[in-house]
């Protein structure tokens, strides 16, 4: 192929494991860095995996150095909002100052291409359903405040080097491997069809749902969610964007449209066969009623098209990949 390597952080995690195995079914040179504290061994099949900290300045120079890497994919991120409201130097700490080592280790090494993992949660909570890049940001908890602090980190080192980025605000990811390689695994879960598959394969005992009378059709909030796979493409169509020449960009990912959370929870009866108990609770302090990604942007820039879209699809691979890990856990 004549490309050089590819330095991908957080690559045993749960996106970064996904884009890894697209990157080397595409025959890519790939090397993973990840201090496993979220993530798996196991979700790097056999890519090669170095156990260590982006913010290891030293380490990521001899990385860099060893593997000849011009492009690094920078997933590594503390992503728990909760958990990000209760200690917040963490986040700043592992999501902003260890993002900012690594763009001095890039900048040092000669990277030329970056693609980050940001978050739609640098919007907050915008006026209306729909977000697209040119929506005010305006974060409402630490998390997305250190995403978007690395986005800027982003832009002002592009502007004064060579290197150039693309930065995609994730919305709500889920799905996993089609072919049950590698899935979600992540421990103490936060996200909807992760937590309501794992009550239909019997790990929880119900499922909450955190508001039931917001303004929306049936009175629960409504997201846009995206297959894991979708979002792996999306990272390898920004990559051939960069090598192609093209100038920094930040893009949604989203499909453009949303389903609400009694829809996502019939989705998962519907598929699993299984009847869910559901508890209604109060509303959680900063949820939005509703938040889609408008995302004709990444299609126009990148040339992206989703082939996944089809929320039981998300959640078969989602409910298929659960009832594996009640066979045989991860970790």
């Amino acid at each position: 192929m004549g490309h050089r390597g590819i330095l991908v952080t957080g690559g045993a995690g749960y996106i970064g494991s996904h884009t890894v195995l697209q990157l080397r079914e595409r025959g890519e040179r790939v090397v993973v860095l990840d201090d496993l504290s979220t993530g798996f061994r196991e979700a790097v099949l056999d890519t090669p995996l170095v156990v260590g900290n982006v913010g290891d300045t030293a380490l990521v120079a001899r990385l860099l150095a060893e593997h000849e890497v011009d492009t690094v994919m920078h997933f590594a991120a503390h992503t728990i909002v909760p958990e990000s409201v209760a200690d917040p130097l963490k986040y700043y700490r592992n999501n902003t100052c260890a993002t900012r080592s690594l763009l001095e280790s890039c900048a040092l090494g000669g990277v030329r291409q970056f693609v980050f993992s940001s978050t739609a949660a640098v919007y907050g909570i915008p006026e209306g359903a729909y977000a697209d890049e040119a929506t005010p940001t305006a974060p409402i908890n630490p998390y997305g405040t250190s995403k978007l602090m690395s986005e800027w980190m982003l832009r002002d080192l592009s502007a004064a080097s060579a290197l150039r980025h693309v930065s995609l605000r994730y919305f709500n990811v889920a799905g996993s491997d089609p072919r049950g390689r590698i899935g979600q695994s992540t421990r103490k879960a936060t996200l909807l069809v992760k937590v309501a598959c794992e009550a239909a394969v019997g790990k929880r005992p119900h499922v909450s749902v955190y508001g039931t009378d917001y303004a929306t059709a049936d009175g629960t909030g409504v997201r846009d969610y995206i297959h894991v796979e979708d979002l792996a493409r999306a990272h390898l169509d920004a990559l051939a964007y960069l090598r192609a020449g093209g100038p920094s960009e930040t893009l949604n990912c989203g499909y453009g449209h949303g389903f609400s959370v009694r829809e996502v929870l019939a989705s998962v009866a519907r598929v699993s066969g299984r009847a869910l108990d559901v508890r209604e609770e109060p509303r959680r302090a900063g949820d939005p009623p509703q938040l889609i990604a408008r995302a004709d942007r990444i299609r126009a820039r990148l040339g992206w098209r989703p082939a996944l879209d089809d929320l039981d699809t998300i959640v078969r691979t989602t409910l298929a990949w659960e009832r594996r890990l009640a066979e045989t856990p991860w970790g």
